[in-house]
């Protein structure tokens, strides 16, 4: 396989991982989740985001973590920012990047943020442009783009048509998603492909929930493709509210595991990573998503027992 010598990981975990959690958790838990996921060599987080708390009561206290986190030399700390309010908060916290969001389906759009997929690129030119004046990184995901909850199946030049959209916003970086998890290798394949005629391979990210079991595969074929940015979620945390029963983002610990085993460079240490997704699992009351994190977790308490 032709593949990258190094991938570029965005944890998501403290924001798209922990929005959708019904139960509270608290900005120390936040905090301490960050910091250690900042202790096992991510160097670009997303730490959480602005929007009204009506909306994500979770997300209420992002400007306390955003106050109480350890800003390590190198380390892109993003937030979401879905309008001016948001970006100047972001701005105020010292956000490195900012990260905006666009579907490409007209029906998810609709029923998501109740607009077009036109007008919701509109609703986020200022921030685009309020980014670029303050030199801040602009990062934005295409949702839905290989399956919609509403509309069922997304045309690829729908994909193509919203990441180029993005584009000429002037985002840096453009990531794929497969927001409800339906994508196959196959698909992503052509996906990518037909995206990065484009916008530079460079500028693209893969984002793969793991429904039906198919985000580690997705990542490889994304990586065939010659993507080498990903976000992932430790733990396996997140889910999608619009897939019943779905799980959650790609796990750090397995996207690690994979890479490391396929020789590409990650600067990621799994074996913190691995504590760390025990840890918060812990925290919130439940397993791990993680497979590759619960199978290292037991191996090390069998190698414990017999020692």
């Amino acid at each position: 396989m032709n593949l990258p010598s190094r991938a570029f990981i965005t944890e998501v975990a403290p924001r798209d991982g922990l929005q959708n959690e019904k139960q509270p958790v608290s900005t120390d838990v936040k905090v301490e989740l960050c910091e250690r996921l900042l202790a096992a060599g991510v160097r670009q987080l997303e730490a959480t985001s602005f929007v009204s708390p009506k909306w994500v009561p979770q997300m209420a206290d992002a400007a306390d973590v955003m106050a109480r986190l350890p800003r390590p030399a190198g380390v892109t700390v993003s937030v979401l920012t879905p309008n001016m309010k948001g970006f100047e908060a972001a701005l105020a916290a010292g956000a490195d990047e900012v990260v905006i969001f666009a579907a490409a389906s007209e029906a998810f759009s609709m029923r998501n943020i109740n607009c077009s997929i036109a007008e919701s690129i509109e609703r986020f030119r200022p921030v685009a442009q309020a980014a670029k004046a303050h030199r801040l990184r602009l990062r934005a995901a295409v949702s839905v783009a290989f399956g919609c909850p509403y509309q069922g199946e997304v045309p690829v030049a729908s994909v193509v048509d919203v990441s180029a959209r993005l584009r000429d916003l002037g985002c840096d970086e453009i990531g794929i998603a497969d927001t409800i998890g339906v994508g196959t290798a196959a698909h992503v394949a052509r996906v990518f492909d037909a995206v990065a005629r484009e916008v530079p391979l460079e500028q693209l990210s893969g984002h793969f929930h793991d429904t039906y079991g198919q985000a580690v595969a997705n990542v490889v074929a994304s990586l065939q493709s010659g993507v080498f940015r990903f976000d992932s979620s430790i733990a396996g945390l997140g889910g999608c509210p619009y897939a019943k029963g779905a799980t959650g983002n790609v796990a750090t610990e397995d996207v690690v595991y994979l890479m490391h085993g396929l020789g590409i460079e990650t600067g990621l240490d799994l074996d913190r990573l691995v504590d760390t997704g025990q840890w918060i699992s812990a925290q919130l009351g439940r397993r791990s998503q993680s497979r590759a994190g619960n199978a290292l977790a037991a191996r090390r308490q069998r190698e414990a027992e017999t020692t």
